[in-house]
């Protein structure tokens, strides 16, 4: 069966996507168009590309995750260099390491830009913070005076998952512009589960199935934010900031269409997870998403 499919940010949370597609594979889903952002849009771009369940828990288990944390050589003791860099570069890690190994495995399955790709068929969400702006990849491209056809998969999939402070921003340049530049983050700042892209602007349905995998509980199950100091307000921003654009998405009516994987005890950046952790998200992936198809009416 042909459904469209939404992969919502989560940094290393990710891994449970494994699980929730080898699912979707034994029960013959086949994903027509898949959007994601952050983690989601790694997933959906390699799965886009033609990678299995099978080959994507080789390729993530052959990763040093550690190596992504790409500091910038410095003279500088590392604590120093971390806040230097942080001020001055607007990160503590370059993300190349990341960009370089997307680009490695995208290649193997024979895609460097979105020509390579059905049209259509892959939308990564990244926000523009010198234009205020939602970026919608490659269909904003044009925006910018670039041509979607010549934009590398690596690098979009890479501005979605830069996130902020811990990566450095990609710049891009606004051919429209004069060369003005923008500095582009992690898509979960604007939109972390993009389920609203798939559907009909004007008539509010969706032109086929689709299913969302989220790395969260439900709405009904998810804890209020405990705030008591400065540093809990800034994070219960940073949480409203990266739900409240997708809120209404995942109301009751569409909730039905959502796997949700509550994944609570693991951070975005846990680089340094044991097998074992890996293994329990999959494993925790593949039985919520059974769970959910038991119960599913498209």
């Amino acid at each position: 069966m042909k459904v469209d499919g939404v992969f919502a940010g989560g940094g290393v949370k990710a891994y449970a996507f494994v699980g929730a597609l080898e699912v979707m594979e034994e029960r013959g889903y086949e994903f027509t168009r898949i959007a994601g952002t952050s983690a989601g849009s790694i997933v959906a771009a390699l799965i886009k590309a033609g990678y299995t369940s099978k080959e994507l828990l080789s390729l993530l288990n052959e990763l040093d995750i550690e190596a992504f944390k790409d500091e910038r050589m410095s003279w500088l003791p590392f604590q120093a260099a971390k806040w230097v860099h942080l001020y001055f570069k607007l990160g503590i890690y370059k993300g190349d390491a990341l960009e370089e190994w997307l680009s490695c495995v995208l290649k193997k399955k024979g895609i460097r830009t979105f020509a390579d790709l059905p049209k259509d068929s892959l939308r990564i969400i990244a926000s523009d913070l010198s234009q205020n702006r939602l970026m919608v990849l490659p269909d904003d491209l044009p925006l910018y005076g670039q041509l979607p056809e010549k934009f590398s998969v690596a690098r979009a999939v890479r501005m979605s998952c830069s996130i902020p402070f811990f990566f450095e921003p990609v710049k891009i340049y606004d051919r429209t512009k004069n060369g003005a530049r923008s500095y582009v983050v992690d898509g979960g700042i604007l939109s972390n589960f993009p389920m609203w892209l798939f559907m009909d602007g004007r008539t509010k349905k969706w032109k086929r199935p689709v299913i969302g995998f989220q790395l969260s509980p439900s709405t009904e199950q998810m804890p209020p934010n405990d705030i008591k100091n400065a540093i809990s307000l800034y994070r219960a921003l940073f949480n409203t900031m990266t739900k409240a654009h997708d809120s209404k998405y995942i109301a009751a009516d569409h909730a039905k269409n959502i796997v949700f994987i509550p994944v609570v005890d693991v951070s975005a950046t846990d680089f340094e997870m044991s097998d074992q952790e890996k293994d329990k998200l999959v494993a925790l992936g593949k039985g919520q998403t059974e769970m959910f198809l038991k119960g599913w009416r498209y």
